[in-house]
């Protein structure tokens, strides 16, 4: 007596469709883990700046992107800081690129007071803030 050896039609369906339907629930979820490394590698490239941000402040100067050490683009934002050595205040933003639509084109903002020192402010939906980070997008 010959036995088939394999998988029959049936079998590989059956197992094509529980591939379907759990690629269904971990997409939605994948997409979102996505959108949150995005903005906090935002948060990531803005934090780097501070220290040369204080530094140029302590020597007098108003802060620019350029004495920062900032670059204009990075992969993921495009940064701005700008800032004044006679009040002490100033900010470091970065808005989003390359990322999901929920975070496309948001931003990150870290501003320094004398007061408050830095806060971290985004327009990012609260879903997707970093801790830390207050969120007044929707």
């Amino acid at each position: 007596m010959k036995y088939q050896k394999g998988f029959t039609l049936i079998e590989l369906l059956v197992v094509v469709a529980i591939i379907g339907i759990l690629a269904t629930f971990a997409m939605p979820l994948y997409s979102k883990y996505q959108a949150r490394a995005k903005v906090t590698a935002a948060l990531a490239e803005a934090s780097a700046l501070k220290v040369n941000f204080e530094d140029v402040l302590n020597q007098g100067n108003d802060p620019t992107l350029e004495l920062v050490g900032g670059k204009a683009a990075t992969s993921n934002c495009t940064m701005t800081a700008a800032g004044s050595a006679s009040t002490g205040a100033g900010s470091i933003g970065c808005t989003i690129l390359n990322a999901p639509a929920p975070v496309l084109n948001k931003t990150v903002t870290l501003t320094r007071t004398t007061a408050d020192g830095w806060v971290c402010t985004t327009t990012v939906p609260a879903d997707y803030s970093p801790k830390g980070c207050t969120a007044s997008g929707s």
